[in-house]
């Protein structure tokens, strides 16, 4: 059993990302679901983002890292899109991390962007669509490159597709198939940590 902190993309704690959770804790996971925008939710990425940018990337993301304080250090941190700020931040920098899950998104190990370096003994899975605008188209598919070929069993997924958030069953970008094969593999993850 694995104990993992799960942070919501740009449109908010969606159904959708509440049932990807409620399917980690049907096999057995503890799963914490933080919603750092109070309840909102949003019916565009654009609209969520112009949101997260009137607060602050940096104090959303922030409010995410201190929401661990409350939790075991042990955990797995897990991130949808946005929620990979928090989500990878935590898992580069607060001792005890179990693991690192990031959906759709990607911070470098390396430069202007960087946590620092990738610890070592943390495994980390990175999922994402190859043809994904956001994900291949700006970077992030590059920084999920760099961290598999530095970090010792770190594993890279690209689902074919060009939708963003894949494995979100209450959005219309949701692809059922690689929906399935990604949790598949993190329960596989989860199972292993």
């Amino acid at each position: 059993m694995a104990e993992v902190l799960l942070f919501h993309h740009a449109q908010g704690l969606t159904p959708g990302v509440r049932a990807f959770a409620d399917a980690l804790r049907a096999a057995g996971h503890i799963v914490h679901t933080p919603d750092l925008f109070d309840g909102r939710t949003f019916p565009s990425i654009e609209e969520g983002l112009a949101y997260i940018g009137g607060i602050g990337f940096d104090d959303i993301r922030e409010r995410g890292v201190r929401l661990a304080d409350d939790l075991s250090a042990e955990l797995v941190y897990a991130g949808f899109s946005f929620g990979v700020l928090p989500a990878q931040k935590l898992a580069q920098t607060r001792p005890a991390a179990r693991g690192a899950l990031l959906f759709y998104s990607c911070l470098p190990i390396s430069g202007k962007w960087a946590f620092g370096p990738w610890p070592d003994g943390v495994p980390v899975q990175i999922h994402g669509m190859d043809n994904d605008p956001i994900f291949a188209g700006e970077g992030d598919i590059d920084a999920a490159r760099e961290i598999v070929e530095t970090v010792e069993g770190a594993e890279l997924f690209l689902y074919p597709g060009d939708q963003h958030y894949f494995a979100d069953s209450s959005l219309p970008s949701y692809d059922a198939d690689a929906a399935a094969l990604l949790t598949a593999r993190v329960l596989a993850f989860l199972d292993r940590v």
